[in-house]
């Protein structure tokens, strides 16, 4: 069955709801609907109000603004329907789509990375100033609460100039999909990722250029830009397989799940070239070690505890991390329950989401600050943000691990 139609715009029309057997196994398992009572749960705002919405668009219900996009329904669905897709599209299509100022600076995440260029310790300064909180809270609807990530002073793609060269040495390479994060925030993870690859005899490029992979754009109602940074992204992605890289990837959980499936489902760009070529990082060197291409580690005596990201787990990748961290010799590793953090990228700098994101949660941060670990590791940079926020612990990447054990003496 084709689950997909075409409408007037040339969009992905998702008609996987007509598989919806109303059994209520997403909304058993919505974060949203645990901690707001008000919230109609993914059923009916998904695949229910589908159905209503298709008659008339005055069925739109503005609690569809409550849903985080976490995916976790999906996961649970047996019928595999896209519940949170349909949300997001539905949000867009039948929502107010008039321009907002916080909702265009919390999306245009490469746009406002590159304005701090040359500025990163002056922004990260004002951003954390308490009147500056107050101000972004009253005149934008960004809750004071919420601490910003840190801009770095150097780019990852300036950072990567200095090893670019050698990169072609290596028999073997690969493009990195870097994503905003590790560009304007986390540089490091980045040259930790070219680190343990390089170990393992594999080289490293970087896309010719790459935009925002569109997740908060998506989240924000401007998908028309999503769209048009996905086909770019697709155009640059089947530049670098012609060019010799074997595969494309992302050390972002939520950019390879972008790349690889909510491009043709919910944007409608194909990228069928491309999208078997595309590996999130761990699925990636995971494969590789089973192959037997493992590099020397020496080991890393911490205690750490794993959170495993929602987009990850609807990408069926958490095992694939597991096995990663399990090789580290020395490395004591607790796997947390399987709680969803809150923050859904931007939804929790909101002020209307700031409580139930915090309120999600909850669950997770408790668990935590029980665990006794040195360090939380999870896979999402949001995820990240969000942890360091509202426990006493910091947060490494799975690849921060990996480039730590081949370093420690």
């Amino acid at each position: 069955m084709n689950l997909f139609s075409l409408n007037g715009s040339g969009q992905n029309h998702d008609r996987s709801f007509d598989r919806c057997l109303k059994c209520t196994a997403c909304s058993s398992q919505c974060p949203v609907s645990l901690v707001r009572p008000d919230y109609p749960g993914p059923k009916q705002c998904g695949p229910d109000g589908e159905r209503l919405r298709l008659k008339s668009p005055e069925f739109m219900d503005d609690a569809l603004k409550y849903c985080t996009g976490c995916k976790r329904c999906e996961v649970a669905c047996p019928s595999n329907v896209r519940i949170a897709d349909i949300i997001a599209t539905a949000k867009q299509k039948y929502g107010d789509n008039s321009f907002k100022l916080r909702e265009f600076l919390l999306s245009h995440t490469d746009l406002m990375g590159g304005l701090t260029r040359g500025s990163a310790p002056i922004v990260n300064k004002i951003t954390s100033l308490k009147p500056t909180k107050i101000l972004m809270d009253r005149g934008l609807g960004i809750d004071q609460r919420r601490s910003f990530p840190a801009y770095a002073t150097k780019s990852f793609r300036s950072t990567f100039k200095s090893v670019a060269s050698r990169q072609e040495q290596h028999a073997r390479k690969v493009s990195y999909f870097h994503g905003c994060f590790v560009n304007f925030n986390d540089p490091q993870l980045g040259m930790d990722l070219v680190t343990v690859l390089n170990a393992m005899n594999i080289g490293v490029r970087l896309l010719q250029k790459e935009k925002c992979c569109g997740v908060p754009l998506v989240a924000n109602g401007f998908h028309d830009k999503a769209r048009a940074n996905a086909e770019f992204n697709t155009s640059f992605c089947e530049q670098a397989l012609e060019s010799g890289s074997e595969r494309i990837v992302s050390s972002s959980s939520s950019c390879s799940l972008m790349l690889r499936e909510d491009y043709p489902d919910m944007l409608g760009v194909k990228n069928e070239k491309v999208q078997s070529r595309i590996s999130f990082i761990t699925r990636f060197l995971a494969g590789e070690f089973e192959a037997g291409n493992k590099p020397e580690m020496k080991p890393v005596n911490l205690k750490v505890a794993y959170h495993s990201p929602c987009h990850l787990i609807k990408a069926g990748g958490v095992l694939h991390t597991l096995k990663l961290l399990w090789d580290i010799p020395g490395l004591e590793l607790q796997q947390l329950d399987s709680n969803c953090c809150g923050i859904a990228g931007t939804y929790g700098f909101k002020k209307e989401n700031y409580e139930t994101a915090q309120g999600i949660g909850e669950p997770l941060f408790q668990q935590i600050e029980e665990s006794g670990c040195d360090f939380v590791v999870t896979d999402c940079e949001t995820c990240k943000m969000q942890v360091e926020m509202s426990t006493s612990k910091k947060v490494l990447h799975p690849v921060n691990l990996l480039a730590r054990s081949l370093m420690e003496e």
